[in-house]
């Protein structure tokens, strides 16, 4: 037998998603290329892409395309950034605009060799969102800006109307899933967000090899700093050179484990094999958070 190629798992049934057609998704995408902009759920293969652009919502991806940390389970392109696009705010904030969205997603790619790693673009492309679309929703999905105070501050201060970092994964299996990230450092930035008053919200992927209690172990982190909404879903392998599944969690899974993460006190948990950060996004304010 041959034991250099890691076993890879059958995608099972519930895992299986339409593909991207319709009115919908061909308006998203137009506006999106009109606009010289990167959507995360194209850049990152989401499996959500037909459903979301089909409601005309999309997560826009600022400070381009290119990420300077190279994760094991993201499909986004690593490299080395050459440009800071300084017109994407006003653009992102058209083009939320034209597609009439209620409740944007911002997130980006990493830029660590900036200073402030970018915050300075999330903080104007807030600002000019609110200007051209005033009653929109403006949710951020921010890299850790390694820590730096200054930065958190500078996107803070825009007042987004969800502040959210993704912790990814259990502790014990950060250095692999996630390069050039810690899990100290993200409880730190998610728990000093809920300390400005703003709601504060985290992802976690499962299927890399954690046990059950390792992410219960999370539950109570993320419940002790009193995060306010949760996402948990199914980690999928991008590409072949990307980490493989370990394992495959059923619906009833991820049943428990939102009644686990609610029992720590998360008010907002969306728990499912599909479910990622910025899915159906508007639904905590829809179910009145």
């Amino acid at each position: 037998m041959d034991h250099t190629h890691p076993v890879v798992l059958r995608k099972p049934a519930w895992l299986k998603v339409r593909l991207p057609t319709g009115e919908g998704y061909a308006t998203t995408l137009r506006v999106a290329r009109e606009r010289n902009l990167h959507t995360v759920c194209e850049d990152a293969m989401c499996p959500n892409i037909a459903e979301c652009w089909g409601r005309k919502t999309a997560t826009f991806m600022i400070l381009g395309d290119l990420c300077t940390r190279s994760c094991g389970f993201c499909a986004v392109k690593t490299g080395r950034p050459t440009e800071l696009d300084r017109d994407e705010p006003r653009r992102t904030a058209l083009a939320v605009k034209e597609l009439a969205i209620k409740h944007a997603v911002i997130t980006s790619v990493n830029r660590d060799e900036l200073e402030d790693g970018g915050a300075a673009i999330f903080a104007e492309t807030v600002r000019q969102i609110r200007v051209e679309s005033p009653a929109t929703r403006v949710e951020l999905l921010t890299p850790d800006f390694l820590g730096k105070r200054p930065a958190l501050e500078t996107v803070w201060a825009s007042r987004p109307d969800v502040f959210g970092h993704n912790i990814e994964c259990v502790a014990r299996l950060q250095r692999q899933v996630r390069s050039a990230a810690n899990y100290e450092r993200s409880l730190m930035v998610l728990e000093e967000t809920r300390k400005q008053g703003l709601l504060a919200k985290t992802g976690l992927q499962v299927g890399h090899g954690e046990s059950w209690d390792e992410i219960l172990s999370v539950m109570d982190d993320l419940g002790r700093i009193g995060l306010d909404i949760l996402t948990i879903g199914q980690y999928l392998q991008p590409t072949r050179e990307h980490l493989t599944v370990k394992r495959f969690y059923t619906p009833d899974e991820f049943l428990l484990l939102r009644d686990q993460a609610r029992k720590r006190g998360i008010r907002y948990v969306q728990s499912g094999p599909l479910v990622r950060s910025s899915y159906r996004a508007e639904e905590p304010f829809e179910n009145a958070l």
